[in-house]
C-alpha cells in the first residue's frame, strides 16, 4: 500500500505509517502533472494546507482510499468531490488544541502589557519605560466567543489567573459552562461585560464578520484576541477601533487573506499585535497532528472506523439499504428543528417508531445531530456529531417503539432547552419519498427540500391569502402549501415550499400583521 505525503509533517507521523508496513513516498514540491503522476497509484494522500486536493487530482487517483489533513483546516480539499468518489477525508482537530489555546493566552498578555511594542522600542535604542502602562488580567472579565475545545482550554487557563468568565455559544449547555466556571450570555452581553474578548469559532456563513463595528463599540475600553480563523472579525473596523481609542488593543494570529497584505490597516496601528498564523506551530502540536492523521490513514486502509472522518458514514453493509433513506430525512428534520428553535440547546432526542425501530440506527441518529449542528460548523458529520454534543454538554437520547400511528416508520427529532422544545417528525412515502408530517403537533405534509417558510398564525380567515399575496408581490413562487391547526379559531401552522429565498424584509412585512404570530424561513439544501 502506498501513502503519498505532499506537505511536510513531523517525522513521527511518517515513521508510524512506515511501521504499519506502508510504502511512504514524500514529495513536498510536487505539483501539476508530476503530482498527478505520483498520486495515480496512491492508496492514501497526506497533506497540510499547501496541496490543493481538487476534483482533477482526485480523478487522477483511482486507488485513493483516504485524504488525511495533518491539521484541522480542510479548505484546500474538495470534500464533496472526494465523497462523490468514495474517498474518505479526515483531519486532526485535537492535536493542536493546547497549542492554539496557549498562543491565545500569550497574545492576550502581549496585548495587555504591550510586550512586542516595548521590545521594538528597546531594540531601537529607546528606554521607553514610562510610555507603557499595562493592564492586569487578574480580576478582569474574559468574554469567550465560542466555547468549543480551544475556547474551553482558554477558559481553564485564564480562569486560573483570576479572570471572571462570560461566554457566548448557543451550542453548549449551561451545565457544561458551569463546569468551566463560565456564565453563558448572548453576544451583545458578552461584549458589553468583557475587558478581554477571545474568539474561538469556526469560519462559517453564520460567523463571517460576526464581530464588526457595532460589536467592537460594545467592547469599548477592552482588548480583542483572535487566534481562530480570519474573516470572523472585520479587520478594517478593528484597526479603526484601536486607532481611535475605542479599544485599548488587539492581537491577531489569523486573517481573512493570508499572507497578510503589507498594506493592511492592521499593520499601521501600534497597539495591534500580529503573528503569522502561529497557533499550531509548536513541536508537540505538529507531532500530535502527524501521528493522529497517520493513525487514521492506517484505519481507513485497514477498513476500520476513521475517528475524525469528515464524510464517511459507517454501517453494516447488509443493513445499509434499509436505513439509507432515513439518513437524509433525519438530517433534514434536525435542520428544521434547530431552525425553528429559539433557545439554547440542552437536549436532543431522536425517536424511532415502527419498522425503523428494529434497525441499527446509530448512523441515522448521527445524521440527525449533523442537521442540528450544521449551523455550528460547515464540516460537522456523522462521525463527529456525537463528539460535538458531548464536548458541549448536550444530552442526546435515542428512543424506539415498534408502535407507529398511521405510518409504517417515523423518525422524530426534538431539540429542547429543558423547558421549551421543537419536535419535527418525518417519514417515507412509497419507500423512499421523504416527507415532514408533523411540526410541534401540527399535522403537515411537506417536501423537505429547498426553500421553506413556516408560519404560525391565529386561525382566522384571510391569513393564508395575505401570505400568498405578500410572497407574490415579491416574486416568490409557492410550490406547495401544507396547513395544520389545533382547534377552530385557535392557532395554526402552515408550511410553504418555495422556489426562492425569502428576504428578511418580507418576513418582517408578514409579521407586521397582528394575525401572524411568527414566520421563519429555512433553506434546506446547499444548492439553489
Amino acid at each position: 500500500m502506498k501513502v503519498l505525503v505532499t506537505d511536510p509533517i513531523a517525522d513521527a507521523g511518517v515513521d508510524r505509517l512506515g511501521e504499519a508496513g506502508f510504502d511512504v513516498v514524500t514529495a513536498y514540491d510536487a505539483e501539476g502533472e508530476r503530482l498527478q503522476g505520483l498520486v495515480r497509484d496512491a492508496n492514501a494522500l497526506v497533506v497540510r494546507s499547501g496541496t490543493q486536493v481538487d476534483a482533477a487530482l482526485l480523478d487522477a487517483a483511482p486507488e485513493l482510499v483516504i485524504v488525511g489533513r495533518a491539521g484541522i483546516g480542510v479548505d484546500n480539499i474538495d470534500i464533496d468531490a472526494a465523497t462523490d468518489r468514495g474517498v474518505v477525508v479526515a483531519n486532526a482537530p485535537e492535536g493542536n488544541v493546547r497549542a492554539a489555546a496557549e498562543h491565545t493566552v500569550a497574545m492576550a498578555f502581549a496585548a495587555a502589557r504591550s510586550i512586542p511594542q516595548a521590545h521594538i522600542r528597546l531594540t531601537d535604542g529607546e528606554w521607553a519605560k514610562g510610555e507603557f502602562l499595562g493592564t492586569e488580567l487578574n480580576g478582569k472579565t474574559l468574554g469567550i466567543v465560542g466555547l468549543g475545545r480551544v475556547g474551553q482550554e482558554v477558559a481553564k487557563k485564564l480562569g486560573n489567573v483570576g479572570m471572571d468568565l462570560v461566554a457566548y455559544d448557543p451550542y453548549i449547555s449551561a451545565s457544561r459552562a458551569d463546569q468551566l466556571g463560565a456564565e453563558l450570555a448572548d453576544l451583545e452581553t458578552v461584549l458589553d461585560r468583557a475587558d478581554f474578548c477571545t474568539v474561538h469559532t469556526p469560519l462559517t456563513p453564520e460567523t463571517e464578520n460576526l464581530i464588526g463595528e457595532a460589536e467592537l463599540d460594545r467592547l469599548a475600553g477592552g482588548y480583542l484576541v483572535n487566534c481562530a480563523r480570519g474573516g470572523i472579525v472585520d479587520e478594517p473596523a478593528l484597526a479603526a477601533a484601536v486607532a481611535d481609542g475605542t479599544l485599548k488593543g488587539a492581537a491577531l494570529d489569523v486573517f481573512a487573506d493570508e499572507p497578510l497584505d503589507p498594506d493592511s490597516p492592521l499593520l499601521d496601528v501600534e497597539d495591534v499585535v500580529v503573528t503569522p498564523h502561529l497557533g499550531a506551530s509548536t513541536e508537540a502540536a505538529q507531532e500530535n497532528v502527524a501521528t493522529s492523521i497517520a493513525d487514521q490513514v492506517v484505519a481507513a486502509i485497514e477498513e476500520e472506523p476513521v475517528v475524525n472522518a469528515l464524510n464517511a458514514p459507517s454501517v453494516d453493509r447488509s443493513a445499509f439499504p434499509r436505513i439509507r433513506p432515513y439518513i437524509d430525512l433525519a438530517e433534514t428534520a434536525g435542520r428544521i428543528a434547530v431552525g425553528l428553535f429559539d433557545g439554547r440547546i440542552d437536549d436532543i432526542e431522536v425517536e424511532y417508531a415502527g419498522d425503523i425501530a428494529e434497525e441499527e440506527v446509530d448512523l441515522v441518529t448521527a445524521s440527525a445531530l449533523r442537521g442540528v449542528f450544521r449551523p455550528l460548523q460547515s464540516r460537522v458529520n456523522t462521525v463527529n456529531a456525537m463528539q460535538i454534543a458531548e464536548e458541549r454538554g448536550i444530552d442526546v437520547t435515542e428512543s424506539k417503539t415498534s408502535q407507529s400511528d398511521v405510518f409504517q416508520s417515523r423518525v422524530s427529532v426534538i431539540v429542547s432547552d429543558g423547558e421549551e422544545d421543537v419536535r419535527v417528525c418525518g417519514t417515507l412515502f412509497a419507500g423512499d419519498d421523504p416527507r415532514i408530517v408533523q411540526i410541534d403537533g401540527y399535522r403537515v405534509d411537506a417536501i423537505p427540500h429547498g426553500h421553506m417558510l413556516v408560519a404560525r398564525n391565529h386561525d382566522q380567515p384571510g391569513v393564508i391569502g395575505l401570505i400568498g399575496t405578500v410572497l407574490g408581490d415579491h416574486d416568490i413562487n409557492i410550490a406547495g402549501m401544507f396547513n395544520g391547526r389545533g382547534t377552530i379559531g385557535g392557532e395554526a401552522l402552515t408550511v410553504y415550499s418555495l422556489d426562492s429565498e425569502v428576504p428578511t424584509d418580507v418576513v418582517d412585512e408578514l409579521e407586521a400583521d397582528d394575525r401572524i404570530i411568527k414566520v421563519q424561513y429555512l433553506h434546506l439544501n446547499d444548492e439553489g
